[in-house]
């Protein structure tokens, strides 16, 4: 009898490929299948020569292929081509039988495709898959959500590919119901904007502000991932800036600056404008890629467009003791809003998140992973329903300790002309969220003066609306008080 795979992935590009070895380093015998055949063999006669992977030719040999309940995983491109495999299985199928996207696809095809194969006698998973090409081999962080009857069949390969914290605990653990997985993939898509974002204002600041060299600044990037930066954004931007090109100069200042996005930032941000939770910080790391891609109009209008000349009169090893704080107050600011949303969709959709244990996926593996993550984890268990990590000692007092820095930096930056959104928007939002009296009182009167709106008093109870005749023109009818 033939031997049979515990798992078959279809999708055999960077990341497939290497989950494929890195399942079949744990013991696990993997089925292959590729739309375009030619890559099924170049991998079973290359990479995976020896191994125990079975090459398929067609879905059908692939489903053939598979023990039961036979587990399928798709790496390919989301949207489409995810739906589109999912209707080649199906007829291959039996009840029970576990098809897996682990795509970064958008969490409402998730929740769609979660309750069409349900009722169809078939189980889903939408798992977010972070860490690169490297954590893809090596151990990732994964973020599996969807029918929760699957969870046990894979979890044990899950758990065994995954990459583990110091005491051998796995980053992954099941998330949720339907989407809640690659809902919990995209906000960690989005903190990694904020944090990319952050990074980089960071190196602007060093590099326009305070002259420095690449050199110079690898030495910082070096010193702070041995403190409260400690993460893996940090360790590569002290490596890239140390990196030379074959002329022997660094080669970050030749790279062309502008930035791409494959859209999960996007997604994040959109979503926290549907469930109305101010993103500002992940907002503003994607309209700063948006306005990186105007090169050609912004080396226009630098012709034509003047700021303040850039001069910098002060200690500069102060000043960057300063940034390194600036940097890691702006750092809780963004995760701060990520888990704030996280809050309020698990409300929206009914999902029961494990916040601290969100935490933990997070830790190894990924993208984001930091030895700040663990302080996250631990502000949660001490308070699973924390409304804002604002509000917990450990980051409050790292906050207070700050902020000084944080203010001197970014007015320093304004005051030359240095572009800083990422850093300015998030203490903005720690001035607005700490503030108990915003001037909303106004815009309400604005709104009910032009179009009748209504508005809340102080001196009555919440829920109770109000109108007024302003110009004594415009009547006592009053528009229907609702928020969108």
């Amino acid at each position: 009898m033939a031997q049979k795979a515990d798992i078959g992935l279809v999708g055999l590009a960077v990341m497939g490929e290497n989950l494929v070895l890195n399942m079949e380093s744990h013991g696990y015998t993997v089925a292959v299948f590729n739309r375009t055949v030619d890559k099924v063999d170049n991998f079973v006669c290359g990479r995976a020569k020896g191994k125990n992977i079975i090459a398929a030719k067609s879905v059908q040999e692939l489903v053939s292929a598979l023990k039961s309940p036979r587990k399928i995983m798709l790496m390919v491109k989301a949207g489409k081509p995810v739906d589109e495999f999912i209707e080649m299985f199906i007829p291959h199928l039996d009840k029970g039988d576990i098809i897996i996207d682990g795509g970064n696809s958008h969490f409402p095809d998730t929740i769609r495709r979660t309750k069409y194969l349900e009722s169809k006698g078939l189980l889903f998973i939408g798992t977010g898959v972070s860490g690169g090409e490297e954590g893809a081999l090596l151990g990732p962080s994964i973020m599996p959500g969807g029918s929760s009857a699957a969870w046990p069949a894979v979890k044990p390969i899950f758990q065994s590919i995954a990459a583990k914290v110091t005491d051998g605990t796995p980053c992954c653990d099941w998330v949720g119901e339907n989407g809640a997985g690659h809902f919990v993939k995209m906000v960690h898509n989005g903190i990694e904007y904020g944090d990319m974002q952050l990074i980089c204002e960071a190196y602007q600041i060093m590099h326009e502000l305070l002259g420095m060299s690449a050199a110079e600044m690898h030495e910082v990037f070096k010193k702070w991932n041995t403190g409260d930066l400690d993460s893996y954004l940090i360790e590569i931007t002290r490596d890239i800036l140390a990196y030379k090109d074959t002329d022997g100069s660094a080669l970050v200042d030749k790279i062309l600056d502008t930035a791409g996005q494959k859209g999960t930032g996007k997604w994040t941000s959109v979503a926290s404008l549907d469930l109305g939770i101010p993103l500002t910080l992940i907002s503003e790391a994607v309209y700063a890629r948006c306005l990186s891609a105007l090169k050609d109009e912004r080396v226009a209008a630098a012709k034509v467009l003047s700021g303040p000349s850039v001069a910098f009169k002060g200690d500069k090893a102060a000043f960057l003791q300063d940034l390194e704080k600036a940097l890691y107050a702006s750092k809780i600011v963004s995760y701060a809003q990520g888990f704030t949303m996280l809050r309020e969709a698990a409300d929206e959709f009914k999902w029961n998140l494990n916040y601290g244990g969100i935490a933990l996926l997070w830790r190894g593996g990924c993208i984001i992973r930091s030895a700040f993550l663990g302080k996250i984890k631990e502000a949660f268990d001490k308070q699973p329903h924390l409304a804002n990590l604002l509000l917990d000692p450990f980051f409050k007092e790292k906050i207070a300790a700050s902020q000084d820095a944080w203010r001197r930096v970014i007015a320093a930056a304004v005051m030359n002309g240095i572009w800083v959104p990422a850093f300015s928007t998030a203490l903005n939002y720690f001035d607005g969220y700490r503030n108990a009296r915003l001037p909303a009182n106004l815009l309400q009167a604005q709104r009910d003066y032009f179009g009748a709106h209504q508005y809340e008093r102080v001196d009555k109870p919440r829920g109770e609306f109000f109108h007024t005749n302003w110009t004594g023109r415009g009547g006592e009818t009053a528009s229907t008080s609702y928020v969108v």
